[in-house]
């Protein structure tokens, strides 16, 4: 899944000087449609007193509300694959910009606010945050340590405005907090990876003041000017250019009763609901709860056969040792492969692995049931077949994708699962039928979505093969994936593309049937 968290406030503070008479170290400027970072060596005399050194640098704190909701339920920030980058647009406006320069990422310590005001040009309106002041509360200004939100140090300390480094208690020991990034052309976007600092938020080790962006230390004291660099604000006009932090982790499910295979592991899912929530299977006299590791069974069985295996509750999103929150409510799972060599006779004649040699697939009973077999929950049945084995057609079948529920509008705090439909045309060998006929969607087991707005063809969220935030799950009816539509700017049409990978092969295919615009 993709969760864009916004940008809550920005601003940068400078001590600019202002017509050689002042220093405008208590100017805010809030509400700036872009976010500007500059370095002046020897540029101007202040009241005739000889050069003086300026600088800006930014201030941005976003908003994690979504993310934390999701922490306990489908995102895992331990995960290999959490992911966070900060991102800030270039903004090119005619002005000569510096090249072959860093820029340094810190975690903020001290709180700050946005401020209201306007002026880039002569820096009159006054407010905080400023070069001076980072809040103003219950009629008293919060001082910065040191002027310029200057004074770093360790996690923890009571005296610094930006974390240079502290221990995320993960067994690595004090570790650098700060990020570096290098722009040698000058005009590229800002691309930083800050998950520890992100996840080190969210589990209340780090405090959720923000970020603090400047050219490195070196090159905010040497003997060179840099003028200047531009990032889009929150205030932007464009939305895409708008700061953001991109949270990116796997939250993708694949149940196999549709693709289960023989010789291949795979997974069988059972959701409960109670009234049309979802909800843990009760059982026993005191109606029990059903949780934990090896909850329940499930049974497959065909005549005489039968195949049993453990059942535990699904888990997902972080875990809190001894608590069980990232337990799924009313979900269990099961994981397992059976052999297509099976001796055992189905039938008191023939085997289960001469059955699967003549028909290729068997359909099982599915029954799943207490520890005990002494309460049964539910039955069903599963077909398993053989893996595709085939001395011609090596490349992928002609596939399609497309999505059934999609609407035409939705508001930007609608989440929805979205349900997809999969055709294989090469492999469609319906036959003509004066009848209706109903098919089940096929099922690529390995595929992935992306959004493009339909007006410009611009991509807004990318295949992630790497992270699968953007993989699709599957289950007995199909494909799916569920979508927060926040992260879209509003006022625009979009619609969804898909890539499937199959027998070696990658192929783009696009849902030219749906569109949807974000309100």
């Amino acid at each position: 899944m993709k969760i864009f968290c916004t940008a809550s406030k920005d601003t940068y503070i400078t001590n600019k000087i202002v017509n050689s008479r002042l220093v405008a170290d208590d100017a805010n400027v809030g509400r700036a449609g872009t976010l500007d970072l500059f370095r002046l060596f020897n540029e101007t005399t202040l009241r005739g007193s000889g050069s003086q050194d300026e600088v800006s640098r930014l201030l941005i704190q976003f908003d994690y509300s979504n993310l934390k909701a999701l922490t306990g339920s489908k995102c895992d920030l331990n995960s290999s694959n959490f992911s966070a980058k900060l991102k800030l647009y270039d903004v090119q406006s005619g002005h000569a910009v510096p090249a072959n320069f860093n820029l340094v990422i810190f975690p903020l310590s001290k709180s700050f606010d946005e401020g209201v005001g306007r002026d880039v040009a002569s820096f009159g309106d006054l407010d905080v945050a400023n070069f001076l002041t980072a809040s103003y509360t219950n009629s008293t200004n919060s001082l910065w340590n040191v002027s310029g939100a200057n004074k770093p140090g360790l996690l923890g300390s009571s005296d610094i405005d930006i974390i240079e480094s502290g221990n995320l208690s993960d067994g690595s020991g004090i570790v650098d907090l700060y990020k570096s990034r290098l722009f040698k052309v000058g005009t590229e976007d800002l691309d930083a990876d800050v998950t520890n600092i992100v996840s080190g938020t969210l589990a209340g080790l780090i405090p959720d003041c923000g970020f603090r962006i400047s050219f490195s230390g070196t090159e905010e004291t040497d003997a060179k000017s840099r003028f200047v660099k531009r990032f889009g604000s929150r205030h932007a006009a464009n939305p895409h250019i708008r700061p953001r932090i991109e949270v990116s982790f796997d939250d993708s499910i694949h149940d196999h009763h549709g693709d289960f295979l023989f010789d291949v592991s795979g997974s069988l899912f059972l959701q409960n609901y109670t009234r049309s929530s979802k909800a843990n299977i009760v059982s026993g006299s005191t109606l029990t709860a059903i949780t934990g590791d090896d909850c329940m069974k499930v049974k497959l069985k065909k005549g005489d056969y039968d195949f049993t295996v453990n059942v535990s509750q699904h888990t997902q999103g972080t875990a809190v040792a001894g608590t069980g929150d990232n337990q799924v409510a009313g979900l269990y799972s099961a994981s397992f492969a059976i052999p297509s060599n099976v001796t055992t006779k189905y039938d008191g004649k023939s085997s289960i692995a001469q059955l699967i040699a003549d028909k290729k697939e068997i359909i099982f009973d599915e029954y799943w049931y207490s520890s005990d077999g002494s309460v049964g929950y539910h039955t069903g049945s599963i077909t398993i077949k053989i893996p595709v084995r085939s001395t011609n057609n090596l490349a992928m079948s002609d596939p399609e994708i497309y999505a059934t529920n999609l609407l035409q509008e939705y508001n930007s705090k609608d989440k929805e699962r979205i349900r997809l439909f999969g055709v294989s045309h090469v492999v469609d060998n319906n036959k003509p039928s004066k009848k209706p006929i109903s098919r089940a969607s096929d099922i690529f087991s390995k595929a992935y979505y992306r959004v493009k707005d339909h007006n410009n063809g611009k991509i807004i969220i990318e295949f992630d093969e790497s992270g699968n935030s953007t993989r699709i799950s599957t289950d007995r009816e199909g494909m799916f994936f569920d979508f927060h539509f926040e992260i879209l700017p509003k006022g625009r049409t979009y619609t969804f593309e898909y890539l499937i990978v199959e027998r070696g092969t990658r192929l783009i295919t696009s849902d030219e049937r749906t569109h949807f615009r974000v309100n």
